[in-house]
Order: structure tokens, then sequence, then C-alpha cells
């Protein structure tokens, strides 16, 4: 996952930076440097990765895909 495919599947769940932070452990600083090309560690790009996975609602293809699927509200 790069900078990219983070910034665009945050979107996609319509989570701010501050909500990604608490959810991946990670310093809102470190996103918004990595968001904007900057470089993050290993470790770092494996809890921002892992936090979007874990909602099973994003799948990150090759160098720039990102998918990420539509909340369910249910139909009545």
């Amino acid at each position: 996952m790069n900078g990219m495919q983070c910034r665009m599947a945050r979107a996609g769940l319509d989570w701010s930076g501050k909500e990604l932070s608490e959810r991946a452990g990670v310093r809102p600083a470190t996103i918004s440097a990595f968001e904007k090309g900057g470089a993050a560690l290993t470790t770092t790009v494996d809890k921002l990765r892992e936090a979007f996975l874990v909602t099973c609602r994003v799948r990150f293809e090759g160098e720039t895909g990102v998918f990420v699927k539509p909340y369910d509200r249910g139909v009545e």
C-alpha cells in the first residue's frame, strides 16, 4: 500500500486522519506525511493496511488499485 492508496481508502470509508490514527495506533502526523508521499516504516504501513482490511470493505490491488465496498445499510 502506498500513500495514495491510503488516502483513497480512508476517503472511501469516510474516515478522518484522526479516526485512522486511532484505529491503526499511528500518529496523525505520520499518516499525513505518508499520504503526501513521505516514507513510512514497513511496520507502520502494515498497521495502516490492517486497519483498513479488518473492515472487510477494502481491497488493495497493485500499485494504484483500491476498492472500497459500499456500506450495506440493509433494505427494508
